[in-house]
């Protein structure tokens, strides 16, 4: 009789939606700086039949088994040091996604789509889904 026991193959992935959540929650969660994260056209056009918020919309990822390439496009309020900005989005993003995934964050490219004062953000934002983004909470 064989007492040996066999071993179970196990294997942990990820959606790409899974990981673009995190990486927008991260940077939403900067400290001053980022005012929000903008898709392209046509998610910014999506954004004004949907009622709720979007947290990976301006998020972009390429997931593989073990590691992760991100693109986030930006909003970044006037009068902030963009390279320090930059500098804390990709420092968040890197170490909310290695610690909660385990995966090696390879690249994370930020685009910065506009420039803006916070007072002409929140009345362009107003209305918008993406503008009560609940960072507090962070995963309802």
């Amino acid at each position: 009789m064989d007492n040996s026991k066999s071993k179970i193959q196990t294997k942990l992935t990820f959606d790409d939606n899974v990981i673009k959540k995190i990486a927008g929650l991260a940077s939403r969660n900067v400290d001053g700086g980022v005012l929000s994260l903008e898709g392209g056209m046509l998610s910014n056009l999506g954004n004004r039949f949907r009622s709720d918020s979007d947290p990976t919309q301006g998020v972009d990822a390429q997931v593989g088994e073990q590691q992760v390439a991100i693109s986030l496009n930006i909003v970044i309020e006037y009068g902030k040091d963009m390279r320090q900005v930059f500098q804390q989005v990709c420092q968040r993003v890197q170490q909310d996604l290695e610690r909660l995934t385990g995966l090696e964050v390879i690249e994370i490219n930020v685009q910065v789509d506009d420039v803006m004062s916070k007072q002409e953000w929140q009345a362009q934002a107003s209305g918008k889904p993406n503008s009560t983004v609940d960072t507090e909470n962070k995963v309802k």
